[in-house]
């Protein structure tokens, strides 16, 4: 069912399947109920004791109904349309199978927006990146919005939104996936970050994970870019596939003939739109930390230029991006400490990065829930920390051995985070400094830097990895303010 302008909402009966705690849901129900439909049917297998936030958003409109703590498979069958939670999966699903019509909240908002798409996947580095390219056109004084998998509907700024407003959309394997038939996918500018397993418990095999990738740039023509990286062997499959013009990135010069960005020795970042004209995209020292987030900020200042701005504006401006929560996201610090909040990396190959993003060891807090991956990369990693600390999970129960095998020291696995932090209090009191001498920059300190990276899943023991991560800042805060 196509919704081509705002009016053809009005009299529909919406089923919202998924209302979660996160903001799609209920924005989606909002969105609707504000609109004109007939009813608003929403739907969660959780309870309305568990989604109370979210439910007393809601209650104030008249055409909103609850289906809460189940489904109901009438409620799908006599819907006008469906509005699916992506996290909710297709397969086998009997209520979907029910309905005549399954929609999202960002298939809406192509239907309906003219604006120009600026869409970026892959397995990690996702919301670092669109954050960036949403702070560049920002502070370019360009009027953009952000959204998507960040955890923001673009239903929320739709009505704002016209064909001289960039909108930034984050978009996860599960979000593509349900647009696979949505031909009004179409962004002007598609960023892959790399590629790594991830989310192997829902899909299966890597094949299937990426199929859902490559939605991305299927409806790009030659007036589109795909910008993929080189450093990724899945990148060259993507370059070879889509009908959008290629940019590369990487952490290493590209070949003279390619265009793109990439990190110079000294640490700057260049950038070549056309053969031979290289240009200056990030000085060496910018205000994120680790090589991981510079080639993020760098994919974005790319993407900057090649929706037209000033190339001799973008390294000024991008210098200075300072990052996100729950990405490597310096928060408090004392004395003795400097903390900084990564609960976003929930899989091995995030916290392994995290590891290196400082110039000299960390104290890392890892570990987590399980979701079928492979810690084996990551154990050779953690022998780099200066002192290691495990949260309580299956994921942890598989990282344990690893560790053991390697003779690499922990503490742990702890059940909770406030014995966690007074383990790690306790046992760094009186750790001596490190000798080392590091280079003088921005990300040089005295302090021993604390960093709170789990590489796994949440489930259990928090409600996601945002509620982790706010839990545990909380919890830093808390503990160092009552020692």
């Amino acid at each position: 069912m196509m919704i081509r302008n705002l009016n053809d909402i009005a009299g529909l009966s919406v089923t919202i399947m998924g209302l979660g705690l996160n903001g799609g849901g209920l924005a989606s129900a909002r969105f609707f109920a504000e609109h004109g439909a007939k009813e608003v049917i929403v739907t969660d297998m959780k309870t309305e004791e568990e989604l109370a936030p979210s439910v007393a958003e809601l209650r104030h409109y008249p055409n909103v109904r609850f289906a809460l703590g189940g489904h109901n498979i009438e409620d799908f069958r006599t819907a006008d349309m469906v509005i699916k939670n992506p996290g909710v999966k297709s397969e086998g699903n009997q209520y979907l199978a029910a309905a005549h019509c399954i929609e999202t909240d960002i298939s809406i908002f192509l239907q309906l927006s003219s604006a120009p798409v600026l869409a970026v996947t892959g397995s990690k580095g996702k919301s670092s990146t669109v954050s960036a390219l949403y702070y560049g056109l920002q502070q370019c004084g360009i009027p953009a919005f952000l959204g998507g998998n960040i955890t923001v509907s673009p239903l929320t700024f739709l009505t704002e939104t016209n064909s001289d407003t960039p909108v930034v959309l984050e978009l996860s394997s599960w979000q593509l996936g349900d647009l696979a038939h949505c031909p009004q996918l179409k962004p002007k500018i598609a960023i892959i970050t790399h590629i790594m397993p991830d989310h192997q418990n829902w899909y299966g095999s890597m094949e299937r994970y990426v199929a859902d990738k490559k939605i991305i740039y299927r409806n790009q023509d030659k007036t589109d870019y795909t910008v993929c990286n080189y450093d990724d062997g899945w990148g060259k499959t993507f370059a070879q596939e889509t009908a959008g013009q290629v940019f590369w990135y990487s952490a290493h010069p590209l070949p003279t003939h390619l265009v793109g960005a990439w990190i110079a020795p000294d640490g700057s970042a260049w950038m070549r739109l056309t053969p031979g004209d290289d240009r200056l995209l990030l000085p060496p020292r910018i205000a994120v930390p680790g090589a991981a987030l510079k080639q993020n900020v760098m994919a974005a200042s790319l993407a900057l230029a090649l929706y037209g701005v000033n190339p001799e504006k973008i390294p000024a401006v991008m210098q200075n991006y300072g990052g996100i929560p729950h990405r490597l996201e310096f928060f408090y610090e004392t004395d003795q400490f400097k903390f900084y909040n990564d609960s976003a990396a929930t899989i091995p190959e995030a916290a392994a990065a995290a590891v290196n993003a400082f110039e000299k060891p960390i104290i890392l807090i890892t570990g987590g829930t399980d979701k079928k991956l492979d810690f084996t990369a990551l154990a050779p990693e953690l022998k780099k920390a200066k002192a290691l600390f495990l949260l309580a999970g299956t994921g942890t129960d598989k990282l344990i051995p690893l560790l053991q095998a390697q003779h690499t020291p922990y503490f742990g696995p702890f059940q909770d985070l406030s014995t966690l932090l007074e383990a790690v209090h306790r046992e760094c009191e009186h750790t001596p400094q490190s000798n080392n001498t590091v280079p003088q920059n921005s990300h040089t300190t005295t302090q021993e830097i604390v960093v709170f990276s789990p590489g796994a899943t949440s489930f259990g023991m928090f409600k996601n990895e945002f509620d982790r991560g706010l839990r545990f800042k909380e919890a830093v805060r808390q503990y160092w303010s009552n020692i």
